[in-house]
């Protein structure tokens, strides 16, 4: 019983280390994504808690696990991955390459 009860809490905690892209106020370029408001020239998150993470797009596509909403790129639901726009040619340690972002590796 005990065993088990350690093996189901480190599945939690793993699982919740997984990173996500940050639900957060972004620069407003244009109209703002899906699920977020302008205040004072940001987009900002709704508070229906259905809200998912964005980031602003770079170029015409989004990372792998995002989708397009006007200007920006929002983490699709089942995406459990947190991307940055890409500086330079290469990604950080522990990030890989996805068109003009980096993706976090698991």
């Amino acid at each position: 019983m005990r065993n088990s009860l350690l093996l189901a809490f480190s599945v939690l905690i793993s699982s919740a280390a997984l990173a996500q892209q940050p639900v957060q106020p972004l620069p407003k370029v244009g109209g703002c994504p899906l699920g977020y408001y302008t205040s004072s020239g940001y987009c900002v998150p709704s508070t229906s808690g259905n809200t998912r993470g964005a980031i602003e797009k770079s170029g015409n596509s989004c990372p792998l696990g995002f989708y397009s909403s006007g200007n920006y790129c929002l983490s699709s639901p089942s995406n459990d991955r947190e991307a940055i726009q890409k500086t330079g040619k290469s990604c950080p340690l522990g990030w890989y390459s996805s068109g003009n972002y980096c993706v976090k590796s698991r």
